[in-house]
């Protein structure tokens, strides 16, 4: 699906500190999975110093990554044309230019190397074929796995993994063998498993974050993370994800849900 050269609107959103998103309106926006991925990746590998961001979208788990971790290095890979010009124009605009490396390309066939402390990514969810895709072509491939799915991250960390190092991926929580089997397949263990719930009381998980290594390490599956209350007010913990990136309810924009 080609891309159109015209982003439209634009927005310009507070994501971690003083560090901006600047986003479409009406395209793929940041989400609750960028943040609880980066949050994920963030609190499990607090002295990575080298990390990878696949399939980094518009760069907004980079952005909150490349906040808690001042000291790091980070490669960030993209192949969505849109979202590799908002990537750079964000990594620019925060002054991160030079410590970021931008690589315009798919995640699966692009080869680095050299070995990555962390390595994160936001797969899309939906298969091929089980939905009508969007009209807007950069909302087509940050929701549907037309450059792969979990495995296909999973298979790019088990390449470019270091030995000690710590993989971060969220996926569909209705399928979540998919992931297990992915990682196995990676040469890669399962180490953490959190679930996402958007609501107490009205919905099950909507997605889960895994954590993977090389070496074993005993499984853990935490506590699920819940969003709002029954009510719909921000729970505690959502309040706390937010400030551990710098953010109050008063100077956030919110992400999905």
């Amino acid at each position: 699906m080609e891309e159109p050269d015209e982003l439209g609107e634009l927005t310009n959103d507070a994501i971690a500190g003083e560090f901006r998103i600047t986003q479409r309106k009406h395209g793929h926006r940041y989400s609750l999975d960028d943040v609880l991925t980066a949050w994920e990746a963030a609190a499990s590998a607090p002295h990575a110093r080298t990390c990878l961001e696949l399939g980094s979208g518009i760069g907004s788990v980079l952005l909150m990554l490349a906040y808690k971790l001042p000291e790091a290095q980070f490669t960030a890979v993209e192949a969505q044309r849109n979202s590799f010009k908002l990537l750079g124009d964000n990594v620019r605009d925060n002054g991160l230019g030079e410590r970021v490396r931008l690589i315009h390309g798919d995640l699966r066939s692009t080869f680095l190397h050299e070995r990555f402390d962390l390595i994160t990514g936001t797969p899309p969810y939906v298969p091929i074929g089980t939905a009508t895709p969007a009209s807007d072509a950069q909302k087509v491939y940050a929701r549907q796995e037309l450059r792969g799915g979990v495995e296909a991250y999973l298979e790019a960390i088990g390449r470019c993994l270091s030995e000690d190092g710590i993989g971060v991926v969220c996926c569909d929580a209705r399928f979540p063998q998919r992931a297990f089997d992915g990682a196995q397949r990676a040469s890669l263990h399962v180490i953490r498993r959190r679930d996402a719930v958007p609501r107490a009381g009205k919905k099950g998980a909507l997605f889960s974050i895994y954590t993977v290594s090389r070496q074993p390490r005993p499984f853990e599956h935490a506590s699920p993370w819940v969003a709002r209350d029954e009510d719909g007010a921000r729970t505690a913990e959502y309040v706390a994800v937010r400030a551990f990136f710098g953010l109050t309810p008063r100077t956030e924009e919110p992400a999905s849900p």
